[in-house]
């Protein structure tokens, strides 16, 4: 599995279940690194998709402890066992966690890699993606070049290998 995930200064991820910019540059390169892969989310990052469906072109996977809570065409899971059984045949490139904060939390782990798109602003947030730069078990890999992105806000993509896996 490999986690893709955009973040302010401060880490920050989120408010309100919501991401607190759109940068089309980024969103461009979130499609082209889980299209025709599986996704992994929690069930308040899943609402938070316009009109609350399933993102097209991949196998979407709902976490959720709410047993009652369904989706068509997606895939809901009640537990962190259920779902890695679920995708413990797939190739680690094909499996991309997307958030959101607690998903992370609980995925990181077992994570083989990190797409984390470093934006130069920061936002107000409530919801916040764990600093890999503080992690002993994650390294930088690959920096991309900067971007200014039509919105002019500047951001980068940084590549991170988890040396414990």
């Amino acid at each position: 599995m490999n986690i893709i995930v955009a973040v302010d200064k401060n880490w920050g991820i989120g408010k309100k279940n919501d991401m607190p910019w759109r940068i089309p540059e980024d969103l461009k390169f979130f499609t082209e690194m889980t299209l025709n892969k599986t996704i992994v989310m929690g069930r308040k990052t899943f609402l938070s998709f316009p009109h609350q469906n399933p993102l097209k072109g991949r196998e979407n996977i709902i976490l959720t402890r709410d047993e009652h809570f369904k989706v068509e065409g997606a895939t809901v899971v009640n537990g962190v066992k259920e779902l890695l059984s679920l995708v413990k045949d797939k190739n680690t490139d094909d499996v991309m966690i997307i958030g959101g904060q607690s998903i992370y939390q609980t995925f990181e782990k077992y994570c083989a890699k990190a797409y984390v798109t470093k934006i130069d602003a920061s936002y107000e947030v409530d919801t916040y993606f764990p600093n890999l730069d503080l992690l002993d078990h994650w390294k930088v890999d690959k920096i991309h070049d900067e971007v200014v992105s039509k919105t002019g806000v500047t951001f980068r993509i940084y590549e991170y290998i988890n040396t414990q896996l």
